[in-house]
């Protein structure tokens, strides 16, 4: 009988075949998902209604990865949830076998090579290297040292236009009190090197736009970290006439997202010259108070779409001076919840509810926009649903053909089977515009201080 290491055992994993190689495990307990190529052998299991991720690694490396991800899932940190370790393995002739991670699947999560299909568009590819850069950040404030930053080691969900990046290999991590320039140097230097690798591999398969350069995205990710570092941590002076920069720098600091700790204000000796510093906390300003105001559970930019809307809805109805809460309840029951309620059930595993709403708001602006007129939120809801959502893939369990069959759907790193070089209609995709990936970060600084001084 194998031993089960788990804070939080589910006891229907017991009965699963654990005396045989994960790599010869029956279909019956499987499920086809998207995932990256593995060195390890990986596995989707399905048991009752949950899917859980398996990883075939040594014993010491399983416990390490599954402490490790405990402490981020403490930390509030996006990682995938650990669930447990198996150990003491053996095959039915007594041969040891390796230990098993157990985490949980992350649901609505694409990893990055089903998102790079063929013509996926260059503010696509961007949004991604904001969300990759979020996520490092994160990390580094935390104290992470990861050891093996690249794409295939992050899984990626929709937010409102935008993509929030976990990580999900913990594998080659270290946890510290606070990381030195040195080790987060490293880390950028690891991410340089892997990323140049999966990018020219994209690009080798035709699955990178022409327009872009595998050394020039590598350098973008390299540049806006940083950009983005100065901006959590860097030290600010001016003088005792611009008093209204500290507020400003806490606000430029919400916006990305993050909430500040402390401010640590520093005056000369004649008092003339003031130094601040932001300790910050961690991102997850905006989905923080979305949750306190509704209870709704959300990704950063998607709270913050949600929001604004409920703010519109509080100008609309004339309720600016009554009690937030309040106001936040009447939107949550008269406004969000009838858009993700008429989603049929057999269409709901296509995008979590607050993806639907967002892109409801945005159906609706283009429609009214086509209409020369306003478009009610009930009819915006029902063409969307008809004309978009139905023809989107289902994103709580995706079929791991985003790229086209695998030569075997449970194992991505045997390859594809060859097919045609259609490229997959994805109406957000086709519908937008070009953009210079240069200017469409969301994570423009220079653009952030100036709405902000």
């Amino acid at each position: 009988m194998p031993r089960f290491v788990s804070a939080r055992p589910d006891a229907s994993l017991i009965p699963l075949p654990w005396n045989t190689p994960l790599e010869e495990w029956p279909v019956n307990n499987l499920v086809a998902l998207p995932r990256g190529i593995s060195r390890h052998v990986v596995r989707f299991i399905r048991v009752g209604r949950h899917v859980y991720a398996a990883k075939e690694v040594i014993e010491h490396l399983a416990v390490h990865e599954y402490r490790l991800l405990h402490d981020l899932h403490r930390l509030d940190t996006p990682a995938v949830e650990p669930v447990g370790v198996v150990t003491e393995r053996y095959d039915i002739d007594g041969n040891a076998l390796d230990p098993v991670l157990i985490t949980k699947h992350l649901q609505f999560s694409l990893p990055y090579r089903s998102l790079f299909t063929r013509g996926v568009r260059q503010d696509t590819v961007t949004r991604l290297l904001d969300a990759m850069v979020v996520l490092l950040a994160r990390l580094h404030l935390v104290g992470f040292l990861w050891g093996d930053v690249s794409l295939s080691n992050t899984l990626f969900r929709r937010d409102a236009g935008s993509f929030a990046a976990y990580l999900v290999d913990a594998e080659t991590g270290e946890l510290h009190n606070e990381l030195t320039d040195g080790q987060r140097e490293h880390d950028l230097t690891i991410a340089r090197t892997n990323l140049f690798g999966e990018f020219s591999d994209l690009e080798a398969g035709g699955l990178l736009d022409d327009s872009l350069d595998p050394l020039t995205l590598v350098e973008s990710i390299d540049s806006r970290y940083r950009a983005l570092w100065r901006e959590l941590t860097g030290k600010e002076q001016f003088d005792g006439s611009e008093m209204h920069r500290i507020e400003s720098r806490v606000r430029r600091l919400n916006a990305l997202g993050f909430d500040v700790a402390e401010l640590d204000i520093a005056t000369d000796m004649g008092g003339s010259t003031i130094t601040i510093q932001p300790k910050v906390v961690d991102a997850g300003h905006h989905s923080r108070r979305l949750l306190r105001l509704t209870g709704l559970d959300t990704e950063e930019n998607q709270a913050r779409r949600l929001l604004n809307d409920l703010d519109a809805f509080r100008a609309r109805t004339d309720q600016q001076g009554a009690d937030e809460a309040i106001v936040a309840h009447q939107w949550l029951t008269e406004v969000f919840e009838p858009v993700v309620t008429a989603v049929p059930e057999e269409l709901r595993g296509r995008l979590e509810p607050a993806e639907v709403f967002h892109e409801v708001l945005e159906y609706r602006w283009f429609a009214s926009e086509q209409a020369s007129h306003e478009i009610p939120l009930e009819e915006a809801t029902q063409r969307y649903i008809d004309e978009v959502l139905r023809a989107k893939p289902d994103e709580a369990l995706t079929s791991v053909d985003v790229m086209g069959p695998l030569a075997n759907p449970y194992d991505p790193s045997m390859g594809y089977v060859d097919d045609d070089d259609t490229v997959p209609y994805d109406p957000w995709e086709a519908e937008a515009e070009e953009v210079d990936p240069a200017e469409a970060s969301f994570f423009d600084i220079d653009a952030l201080r100036a709405r902000h001084k």
